[in-house]
């Protein structure tokens, strides 16, 4: 975690103790991971500026998931990598982040393989023989995907040919086959001849294997799946026939999830204020806008966490300096006690106040420059070197390199500015 926040980026695990404002989401979301792994299926929009921690809540978010057993996804939507109108690329990326409380991405090969045994356990306590079970097999595989196999038939017939292949010692066929049913391009078609499929997946295919793979992920243990779409605003910045598309192709997805052919999938997006109200986004598209319509002129103290739409709160100067006392108190448990004693209360509230000054007083995009600094720049100088004071032998400066193009905004100052005079 401290070496996460010391690259500024935000941490992996642990996230529960770095939650600042979070806590009034937490009943609320909690019942619907409830209500998921019971068979449900949800839709969340988040919303929040730059800095108001909104991959931080999706990874929160996720380690609550996990906990669950889900399995959890996280995706970066742009234009180049992921574009959301091509839904193939959107699944692609799924089963390549998938990950599980015990394996890391892509988690596909070991979620399948549970899926197989679990059916082989499932036959022999049937009472079926050794010399019957592979029949009995394949009629457990045929019944658990009956309703996958109306809309995606190609998907139950890649899982056949994989433990074909498997059975048969030929494991490079198998991984082939496993990567086209994970929606890769340019399979080896010796690998798809094998297993008895062509051509490669397309949008509207993505669907019927999202809910292939929802139904093998249950099977296997996992009663639901966490899928991230993380920063969706980028779609305000793509030509605008490819923008119309993707936002067909939200609109269309989170109908399909409130339509019940998803059960299992909790599925987030996040974006700006300006990709939700802003008519370069959501506003865009009417149908689009009126799922996502949630009412935020009341005090944010009285925000609905059940809502459609979340708000994220921001940081505020109190908020940060409380989040850099945690962290300082969390570096000390593994250092030295002079941290604690030289990089103390009034010095951490010093050091939120210069890096939110620093960026126009915007302490609401502080939080990773700021816990970078702390820990990067003051902590493990504290820590290493025996005469080092921060108040002393520290200045805070703000390196173009090191900041983002939002950050770079806040920082410039009027007297960056050339004039030819």
């Amino acid at each position: 975690m401290i070496d996460a926040l010391r690259r500024g980026a935000v941490p992996e695990s642990g996230l529960d103790l770095l939650a600042t404002g979070l806590g009034r989401f937490e009943a609320a979301l909690d019942a619907e991971l409830d209500a998921v792994a019971a068979g449900g299926a949800v839709f969340k929009a988040v919303r929040g500026e730059y800095g108001s921690g909104k991959t931080f809540f999706s990874r929160w978010l996720g380690e609550r998931a996990r906990r669950r057993n889900f399995a959890v996804a996280e995706i970066q939507i742009s234009e180049t990598e992921t574009p959301l109108h091509k839904l193939e690329t959107v699944y692609r990326r799924l089963t390549e982040r998938l990950t599980t409380a015990s394996f890391p991405p892509s988690a596909l090969r070991p979620v399948v393989d549970a899926w197989f045994y679990a059916l082989e356990e499932d036959a022999l306590a049937g009472g079926a023989g050794e010399d019957e079970l592979p029949g009995e097999v394949e009629k457990l595989l045929a019944a658990r995907l009956a309703e996958v196999s109306r809309q995606a038939p190609a998907f139950a017939t890649a899982l056949r040919g994989y433990r074909a292949a498997l059975l048969g010692g030929d494991d490079t066929t198998a991984a082939a086959v496993l990567a086209w049913l994970g929606g890769q391009p340019h399979v080896a078609a010796t690998a798809r001849r094998f297993a008895g499929v062509r051509g490669d997946l397309d949008h509207f295919g993505a669907f019927g294997f999202l809910q292939g793979l929802l139904t093998v992920l249950r099977d296997s243990g996992h009663p639901g799946l966490l899928l991230v779409l993380d920063e969706v605003e980028t779609l305000q910045r793509v030509r605008s026939d490819a923008r119309d598309k993707a936002l067909n192709a939200l609109r269309q997805l989170i109908d399909e999830v409130h339509s019940g052919r998803f059960p299992g999938l909790y599925l987030v997006i996040t974006g700006t204020p300006a990709f939700y109200d802003g008519q370069q986004g959501v506003q865009r598209l009417a149908p689009l806008a009126q799922r996502l319509a949630t009412d935020f002129t009341t005090d944010p103290r009285f925000d609905n966490p059940r809502a459609v739409q979340l708000r994220l709160p921001g940081f505020t100067q109190e908020s940060l300096v409380d989040l850099g006392l945690t962290i300082r108190d969390l570096y000390t448990a593994g250092a030295s006690e002079r941290v604690k004693t030289v990089a103390d209360d009034a010095y951490v509230a010093d050091l939120a106040r210069a890096v939110g000054g620093a960026l126009g007083g915007r302490a609401g995009v502080a939080p990773r420059l700021f816990l970078k600094k702390l820990v990067g720049d003051v902590l493990d100088r504290i820590d290493q070197f025996e005469d080092f004071d921060p108040r002393r032998h520290y200045r805070l400066t703000l390196a173009s390199d090191e900041l983002t193009e939002t950050e770079r905004n806040l920082a410039a100052s009027v007297d960056d500015v050339d004039l030819d005079l």
